[in-house]
C-alpha cells in the first residue's frame, strides 16, 4: 500500500494500516471501501471462510447531566434510550455492510461518575447466563428491570450479528454472604454478548475496577469465552483489566482464544499508553485479534478505537471530531503472528548480524571485529554520554540523550539493562532519549513494570522527556531489547500523529528480549517494550 499524506494528525486520525498508514480517511468513515476494508457486497455466507467482518463503534455518549444526584428508573431509561438509539442505527448501517460481530465501548450506555446509590436506577438485573437460556427480545416480561438487555438483544436479531455492550448491573445478595454489601445487593461493571438471533450468551464482570466507587468486583474472576459460528472463540475483558494477569493473561493462555473483543473507556497517557498504542500492543505480543471500543469525550482525553490484528490495523483517533464513528474491517479468523517470526533478510542484514554479536557478548567482537563494527560500539560506550532522570508516565525514568546519526547506547535501572542500536538515515532538530524502568507503579494504580523505551522528547531540554507529544521528524532504523525478568512483555509502537507501525521482528535473543525495526513511514514517538511483573504486584 502507498503511503498517503496526513492532514495536521496530531489531533485527528481514521487510517487502515499494514505496516504503514495508508487509506483516507473517508474509507473506514462510510466503511463502503472494498479494497481498503476488504468488505465484500455479498451476504456473510458467501465470504471466504478465512475471513469475518467486525465493526467497532466509538461512541460519543450522552451523560447524565448530575451522576451525583440519585434520578428516578423511568429518567434513568430516558437517558440511556438516547444512546441505545444510537447504538441501533449503528448496528443497521453495519447489517448493511454484512457485519457478523460489532463491539460497543465501556460506560457507552449509562456514563461515568456516579455513586454508589445514584447509579442504581441505570442497573439492569442481571441472572446468569450459565443457569438461565434467554433471549430477552422474545422474553422481555421474564425478568424486571431488564429494558436495556431487551433493547440490545432486539438490536442483535434485528441486525444478525453477535453484540457485545457494557452494562451496569444489579444482583441481590443474602445477608447469610459474608461479602454481600451492606445494601444487600452486588453492582458490577459488566460486559454482556448476545447471538446473531437475539440470545445472551455470556457476561463478563469486571475485577479490575478504576476508581469506581459505583460497583462492586466479584468475588471469582469471570474467565469469559464465547463460541461464534464463524471465527471461533472469542476471550472478553473490559479497559484497565488489559494490565493485569487476572482475567486478561490467564485467558489467552487457551490456544483457540484468537480473538478478543474489548470494550473500554479509556483515556490517553502517552507516551506509553495512548488507547490504540496499547491496543495494538496486546494483538501484536499475544497473536490475536483484538476488536476494541472506546469512548469517544476528546475533552476528557477519550478516544481511540480499532480492529487491531499482529499485523494489520484499521483504528480511529480523533481529539477534534465531536461525533461518534464505525469501524468496518474484515478479519481473519485464523490471525497470522508476529513474534518469533524471522525475516528472510534477518541474518543478511549488517545491522542484525551486529546485534546478534553485542547480544551474544562475542568477546572478539568485543576486541575489534572490524566486519561488524564492534571497536565503534566499543567507542560509543566509552564516550557514552550522559544519564539522567526525568519522570515519565509518573515514574522515575533513568535515560540518555540519543545523539548522531548512528551510534550503540545501554542504560540500566536496578535488573534492567536496556540497549539501542541505531543508523538515523538523516537527523532532525529533535532530541530523542533511551529510557528504563524497573519498578512498582503506583500512581493511577499499583503495579510492576519493566519498560525498555526509545521517545521524543518534548523538547530540547532532559527535563522534556517523558512529555507526551503527538507530532515527530526523526527517523531510526533500530534494535531495541532488554535482559526482562517477565515474558510478559507489550511492544508499543506510535509515529507521529498518532499512527501505528509494526515491528519488523521480534523476540528473545540470548535471554534479552528485541524489537527490529527499519523503513519507518514517519517520525518515530514511541517504541517501547512494556514488561509487566505480575507476580511483583
Amino acid at each position: 500500500m502507498n503511503r498517503r499524506s496526513r492532514p495536521t494528525p496530531s489531533r485527528f486520525m481514521v487510517c487502515i494500516m499494514s505496516g504503514a498508514c495508508t487509506a483516507p480517511a473517508l474509507f473506514l468513515l462510510l466503511g463502503c471501501s472494498a479494497l481498503a476494508l476488504g468488505v465484500g457486497s455479498g451476504s456473510p455466507e458467501h465470504r471466504d471462510a478465512e475471513y469475518y467482518v467486525a465493526a467497532v463503534y466509538e461512541h460519543r455518549s450522552v451523560l447524565s447531566p448530575n451522576p451525583l444526584e440519585l434520578s428516578s428508573r423511568q429518567k434513568a431509561l430516558e437517558l440511556m434510550k438516547q444512546n441505545l438509539d444510537v447504538y441501533e442505527q449503528q448496528v443497521m448501517a453495519a447489517a448493511q455492510k454484512g457485519v457478523q460481530i460489532i463491539v460497543f465501548p465501556e460506560d457507552g450506555i449509562h456514563g461515568f461518575n456516579f455513586t454508589r446509590t445514584s447509579i442504581y436506577p441505570f442497573l439492569d438485573f442481571m441472572p446468569s447466563p450459565s443457569l438461565v437460556k434467554w433471549n430477552p427480545c422474545l422474553e422481555p416480561f421474564r425478568f424486571n428491570d431488564t429494558e436495556v438487555l431487551q433493547r440490545l438483544s432486539c438490536m442483535a436479531m434485528k441486525g444478525q450479528m453477535f453484540l457485545v455492550a457494557n452494562l451496569g448491573t444489579k444482583q441481590p445478595c443474602l445477608r447469610s454472604d459474608p461479602e454481600c454489601p451492606h445494601d444487600g445487593r452486588y453492582q458490577f461493571n459488566t460486559n454482556v454478548v448476545f447471538s446473531n438471533n437475539g440470545t445472551l450468551v455470556d457476561r463478563y464482570r469486571k475485577h479490575n475496577l478504576y476508581f469506581e466507587a459505583a460497583f462492586d468486583t466479584p468475588a471469582n474472576v469471570d474467565l469469559i469465552t464465547f463460541d461464534t459460528p464463524f471465527a471461533g472463540k472469542f476471550g472478553m475483558f473490559t479497559c484497565f483489566d488489559i494490565l493485569f494477569f487476572d482475567p486478561t493473561i490467564r485467558l489467552l493462555r487457551d490456544s483457540e482464544v484468537k480473538h478478543i473483543v474489548y470494550p473500554t473507556a479509556w483515556m490517553n497517557q502517552l507516551p506509553l499508553l495512548a488507547a490504540i498504542e496499547i491496543q495494538k500492543a496486546l494483538a501484536t505480543a499475544f497473536g490475536v485479534s483484538v476488536l476494541a471500543a472506546n469512548i469517544h469525550h476528546p475533552t476528557l482525553g477519550m478516544t481511540g478505537s480499532g480492529i487491531h490484528t499482529p499485523l494489520q490495523s484499521f483504528w480511529y483517533h480523533d481529539m477534534d471530531n465531536p461525533d461518534g464513528h464505525l469501524i468496518i474491517a474484515q478479519v481473519a479468523t485464523n490471525p497470522q503472528g508476529l513474534v518469533g517470526k524471522e525475516n528472510a533478510t534477518s541474518e543478511m542484514d549488517p545491522s542484525h548480524s551486529k546485534f546478534l554479536k553485542i547480544v551474544s557478548g562475542d568477546p572478539y567482537c568485543e576486541k575489534d571485529a572490524q566486519e561488524v563494527h564492534c571497536d565503534e560500539a566499543a567507542k560509543w560506550n566509552m564516550n557514552a554520554p550522559p544519564t539522567f532522570h526525568s519522570e515519565m508516565m509518573y515514574d522515575n525514568f533513568t535515560l540518555v540523550p540519543v545523539w548522531g546519526k548512528e551510534g550503540y547506547l545501554q542504560v540500566c535501572s536496578n535488573s534492567l539493562c536496556c540497549h539501542l542500536l541505531y543508523e538515523r538515515p538523516t537527523l532532525s532538530k529533535e532530541l530523542y532519549a533511551l529510557g528504563v524502568f524497573d519498578g512498582l507503579h503506583t500512581v493511577h494504580g499499583t503495579y510492576y513494570i519493566q519498560v525498555c523505551a526509545l521517545v521524543k522528547c518534548g523538547g530540547l531540554g532532559f527535563d522534556t522527556c517523558g512529555q507526551e507529544i503527538t507530532e515527530a521528524q526523526g527517523l531510526f532504523d533500530f534494535h531495541l531489547w532488554g535482559n526482562f525478568s517477565t515474558s510478559f512483555i507489550f511492544p508499543l509502537f506510535l509515529t507521529s500523529g498518532m499512527t501505528l507501525d509494526t515491528p519488523n521482528q521480534l523476540g528473545w535473543e540470548n535471554d534479552h528480549y528485541f524489537l527490529r525495526k527499519s523503513g519507518l513511514s514517519s517520525g518515530l514517538v514511541t517504541a517501547a517494550l512494556y514488561g509487566r511483573l505480575y507476580e511483583r504486584d
